[in-house]
């Protein structure tokens, strides 16, 4: 192959010291036409390619179970491929093209070698990436730390290309450069050390998209809540919701825990998880004459009657003893007032009616029962917020004693003097 691209770009130069021109003129026009005819071959090569590897490939993928090649196509790395035997090309026709040009030749060939060796290492990525996306549809390594692998072995790989680049460009063997980096790196890590930490936080941030500038951060260990107005080599700044700044170191983004508003921000609502305690001794059965008066409240006036039909049906058939109300099955003040309560969330304007909507009962504790509100409002801005969740617990501490029940809180002055213990 060499001798072809010899032949290719040589036999110019001869025939113009033929027509009689100088030597120095002669060279510059072959320098010139040579450049213009790599530049079309080189072209064809990348298209020839390009189609005969994206065909091949889709083929291929079509007809192979195996999805991982199809995830290849995905990530298109037959078209880096296409891309890197044009610039073998190239790399080897600079050397006779430039002959009579030793600097440029030597600069070409450098800048023509970084980049064949960082195309390499980009359709290494590629594959590595394609492999992460294949094992993470098996589901024996669904609960596997892939990506962290992935992301070792490609520091390994740039790390190797980054010496070559090195040696490429200042002429330096690579043996000799591992050599030279093995015996300063302890220095350099003993003097670099927070920089080197805050240079490695800051490239793991930013590729696994953990913060950008304008999020809404909270880290309690730093005091921090609020938006980050700052990312640099050594810190992250947060200006908290009280107009104070905060400034976080960058390795603690990936050494400790934080928790990070973005994705509430962008989706369709924001949450609403709180409870109220109700008293364990306030809950009890109901009679008929208290669900004839649980009638006219409208949310559940249909629901009572429904839920009543359903409970004399079910007593009459299996004969229940109703003088006992414990026998059979009842209604209880604390679950009619909870089928009350999701009603009223399912009518309240400012909750997402497409998200999850719950009001629901949870672990007795020594203080009595929770009762839990889970919802999403739509309003995500925090006064707005706010406001819903008080809208809402409002109306629920208010409704309390239409049920008959109570809401735990503990004895005050007040309430021991009216009880008269």
């Amino acid at each position: 192959m060499y001798k072809i691209i010899e032949k290719i770009f040589t036999f110019l130069y001869p025939i113009f010291r033929k027509w009689g021109l100088g030597s120095t003129f002669a060279s510059y026009l072959s320098l010139v036409l040579n450049i213009l005819v790599l530049c079309l071959i080189s072209y064809l090569i990348y298209l020839v390619f390009r189609f005969v590897l994206v065909k091949v490939m889709a083929i291929i993928a079509r007809n192979t179970k195996t999805r991982f090649d199809d995830i290849l196509v995905a990530n298109k790395t037959e078209k880096y491929i296409a891309h890197l035997i044009p610039l073998l090309f190239i790399y080897k026709a600079v050397p006779i093209i430039l002959d009579r040009f030793e600097y440029w030749e030597s600069v070409f060939g450098k800048l023509v070698g970084v980049y064949i060796v960082l195309l390499l290492l980009w359709i290494i990525r590629t594959i590595f990436s394609s492999l992460r996306d294949y094992l993470k549809l098996k589901p024996r390594y669904s609960d596997k730390p892939i990506d962290s692998f992935i992301q070792v072995i490609m520091i390994v790989f740039w790390l190797f290309g980054l010496t070559v680049i090195v040696s490429k460009i200042f002429d330096i063997n690579q043996n000799e450069l591992l050599t030279i980096l093995g015996a300063v790196s302890a220095v350099i890590i003993l003097v670099f050390r927070d920089t080197i930490l805050g240079f490695v936080a800051s490239v793991q941030v930013a590729i696994n998209d953990m913060v950008r500038i304008g999020d809404w951060i909270t880290m309690e260990r730093y005091g921090a809540d609020g938006d980050v107005i700052e990312i640099n080599l050594a810190t992250v700044k947060v200006r908290n919701f009280d107009n104070t700044t905060t400034t976080i170191p960058t390795y603690s983004l990936i050494s400790d825990s934080f928790r990070n508003w973005r994705g509430m921000l962008n989706s369709d609502g924001r949450r609403i998880k709180r409870h109220v305690l109700i008293k364990t001794g306030s809950i009890r059965f109901l009679n008929d004459t208290e669900l004839e008066n649980l009638k006219k409240i409208e949310l559940i006036s249909a629901y009572i009657d429904t839920r009543k039909a359903e409970i004399n049906k079910y007593n009459l058939a299996h004969n229940i003893d109703k003088s006992v109300p414990v026998n059979g099955r009842n209604m209880t003040n604390f679950g009619v007032f909870r089928k009350y309560i999701t009603e009223y969330l399912h009518q309240h304007p400012g909750l997402n009616k497409e998200m999850i909507m719950l009001c629901r009962q949870l672990q007795a504790t020594s203080q009595g029962i929770p009762l839990e509100i889970y919802a999403f409002s739509y309003d995500k801005r925090f006064e707005n917020y706010e406001y819903i969740m008080a809208d809402i617990f409002d109306h629920i501490i208010a409704s309390v004693g239409y049920f008959d029940l109570e809401i735990y809180e503990l004895p005050t002055e007040k309430s021991i003097a009216s009880s008269g213990i």
